[in-house]
């Protein structure tokens, strides 16, 4: 994928009007960003399946989920059949990484492996190549509207290098602090599905938010 492509992250919207929220994004983005945490690997808690089974009837977009739970094994059965596309787990939380993208992509989904801030980058290289989807954390994972964190630059360019090796197709994708100050630098790093959160919802016109970012990234 070499065209930019922006997920807006629901973590950031009006969950009072959600269906409303997704809508304004919808015409102007192929991916929406599901955040699920779980209260222990992270010090929030977020949505879960029935609220993802729920928001499925009512678009098409690609699902692109982010489980920052433990134990993520256990639950990617649920994800996958409640209507999730990508199926993101933290490297962090699995100890047999290529036997779960496996599973995932048994279900028929996509499988993402994503990395804290702290885990030094190298060791996604090893599964790189059974992985459809990198996800490089710039902030430290369990709440929206954090600053971008300068280091994710090289975090990301370091991996671009190794996907671009091994000749991967997998997406590399960037989530933390994304707006109209930072999505060039990371696009220019190498990613290529931007997830942003406040810098979508936070505006009050999200679509206009969404082709901003897009924008940016042309100039």
């Amino acid at each position: 994928m070499n065209r930019i492509e922006i997920a807006p992250s629901i973590l950031s919207a009006d969950f009072g009007y959600l269906m409303r929220e997704i809508k304004e994004v919808e015409p102007h983005c192929r991916f929406l960003h599901l955040d699920v945490m779980d209260g222990h690997y992270v010090p929030n808690m977020t949505i879960g399946v029935p609220v993802i089974k729920t928001i499925r009837k009512h678009t098409d977009l690609i699902f692109d989920c982010h489980l920052m739970i433990t134990n993520p094994e256990r639950y990617i059965k649920a994800f996958a059949d409640c209507g999730c596309d990508y199926i993101t787990f933290q490297i962090e939380c699995s100890d047999d990484v290529i036997g779960l993208c496996e599973a995932i992509r048994s279900m028929g989904k996509k499988a993402g492996i994503a990395i804290h801030p702290d885990t030094p980058v190298e060791e996604l290289y090893p599964y790189l190549e059974y992985c459809d989807l990198v996800l490089i954390m710039s902030v430290i994972p369990g709440f929206g509207g954090q600053i971008y964190m300068p280091e994710s630059t090289k975090r990301l360019a370091a991996v671009r290098r190794e996907l671009d090796r091994i000749a991967s197709d997998a997406i590399l994708s960037v989530d933390g602090g994304i707006n109209i100050r930072t999505v060039k630098e990371a696009y220019d790093a190498g990613a290529r599905l931007l997830v942003a959160g406040s810098a979508v919802f936070n505006n009050d016109d999200h679509g206009h938010a969404v082709e901003e970012l897009k924008e940016c990234v042309l100039l």
